[in-house]
């Protein structure tokens, strides 16, 4: 089933000469794993950001975005917010509050979420990413790899359809980087939820994503 289906995307930021999108056409499947990978400056954050139009820079857009059938730009915020997640390179831009458990229920809690749906939700996201022992934590304890799994954990409790993630595991060692996109792979056979990746550590995200897209200059080759 086709999920998201970008045709003619262009995109140009303000006082740009040129365009940092031009002409991208992608149908994205539910349940892919698709990596996005090209050059840095391509076009990659600035492509992943238009799939979530709570997180799309400033700028002229053309071209339609369609998400389960629904121009994507009409989705309301609380929409956007259950049904697409982001995930950024550094955990530190993304996370707010100062325990693990705190952060894990924040999403929720900005939802107006009832008390019993945060607690179930937290702890079955918790006992998933294997992260019960962070519980009462401060979240400056832990490490950039044990704090992007935590955004990464933060982000899923709110159960969304699609998860967008930009360079994830840049600033994360080897071992960190392999534990991730190990947990990726999870969410997407486990979950069922399409995972869409732009990501440079390839020999990790080649053998376990199902679909990959070279992007160059703004255009998918």
């Amino acid at each position: 089933m086709e999920q998201i289906k970008i045709s003619g995307l262009n995109f140009s930021y303000p006082d740009s000469d040129g365009k940092s999108l031009t002409n991208v056409n992608l149908s994205i499947r539910e349940g892919d794993f698709l990596l996005i990978f090209g050059r840095s400056g391509c076009g990659k954050t600035t492509f992943l950001k238009q799939l979530k139009p709570a997180v799309t820079p400033f700028g002229k857009r053309s071209g339609s975005i369609l998400f389960c059938g629904t121009e994507i730009g009409a989705l309301s915020l609380r929409e956007q917010s259950g049904r697409i997640g982001y995930v950024s390179q550094s955990p530190d831009n993304q996370i707010v509050t100062d325990k693990v458990w705190h952060e894990l229920a924040f999403g929720l809690e900005s939802l107006g979420c009832d008390s019993g749906t945060i607690r179930l939700r937290v702890a079955e996201m918790a006992s998933f990413f294997g992260i019960q022992s962070w519980f009462f934590r401060p979240v400056t304890d832990l490490s950039d790899g044990q704090r992007q799994i935590l955004n990464l954990a933060s982000v899923m409790v709110m159960q969304p359809e699609v998860l967008l993630l930009d360079e994830p595991t840049s600033q994360l060692d080897p071992v960190a980087t392999s534990n991730f996109v190990q947990m990726l792979r999870k969410i997407n056979e486990e979950l069922g939820v399409t995972v869409v990746v732009s990501e440079h550590h390839l020999e990790e995200v080649l053998p376990v994503c199902s679909r990959v897209v070279f992007m160059e200059k703004g255009r998918i080759a």
